[in-house]
This record gives structure tokens, C-alpha cells and sequence, in this order.
């Protein structure tokens, strides 16, 4: 079973508290594992981050991630935020997001394929296809 369905919110993170940076998450039913956040990095570019959306359902409520992406929930100014640390060979930046704002995010993913059922979203088939054919 597929879906094509497809939800997206923007989220204003601050890096070091003080400048604001607009973020796009995109969750695809189709691509069930997976969830996208981009920041904007100037007026027409933007830097995708794709990571695991187990990721994000952990960092809601511990720290979590090892490698290039790490979520945590965390107190700042007095508000619930999550702190996304994100990494690359290009940089290091730790952008604190509204914690209401991504958990609200993450209800919407699960009401569009419940945690555990990405399996019966996911199409082996047709990615098998495409690999093969490259």
C-alpha cells in the first residue's frame, strides 16, 4: 500500500538564541522512514538535512543521535525548545526550535502512517526498480 500524501510545516529556529532561521520539515508517506528539514540559507537557497524519523521520535523526548544529526529536548529562556545539532565537513550549527511546534510535526507523521506500519507504506518493489535500472 502506498500514499502520496505529504505534510509540511515551517518551523523559525534561532542559532545562538538570536537570529531567526526559517526551516521547511516535509514528511512523505511514501518515503515512511525518512523525514526532511530544510533551513534556509539565504533568500533562494535552502540546505536539506534527511534523516530517520525514529531520530526525531526519540530526540522528542531524550537526547539521541550519534552521527551528523542530534536531537535534544532542552529548557531555554525559560520555553521547552529542541536543539538540533547538525554537522558536515562544511560546518556545525545548533539551532533551537519550538518544541510544541516539532512535536505537533511528528503527531502529523504518525496520523499519516503510524510508527511501526512503514512497511505497509514503503515500496520495495519500485525501489528495487530504480536501483536496477540506474
Amino acid at each position: 500500500m502506498t500514499n502520496d500524501a505529504e505534510h509540511t510545516e515551517q518551523i523559525i529556529s534561532h542559532y545562538g538564541g538570536s537570529t531567526p532561521v526559517r526551516s521547511r520539515w516535509t514528511y512523505r508517506a511514501t518515503e515512511p522512514y525518512t523525514v526532511i528539514a530544510a533551513f534556509q540559507a539565504d533568500a533562494d537557497r535552502w540546505v536539506e538535512w534527511i534523516f530517520g524519523r525514529d531520530l526525531l521520535a526519540e530526540g522528542l523526548v531524550r537526547a539521541a543521535g550519534d552521527g551528523d544529526v542530534r536531537l535534544a529536548p532542552v529548557t531555554s529562556g525559560g520555553r521547552a525548545v529542541l536543539a538540533l545539532e547538525i554537522e558536515s565537513p562544511d560546518g556545525h550549527a545548533v539551532l533551537e526550535l519550538d518544541h510544541a511546534a516539532v512535536q505537533a510535526f511528528f503527531a502529523t507523521t504518525t496520523a499519516m502512517v503510524p510508527l511501526g506500519g512503514e512497511a505497509d507504506f514503503f515500496d520495495i518493489d519500485a525501489l528495487i526498480e530504480e536501483i536496477t535500472n540506474v
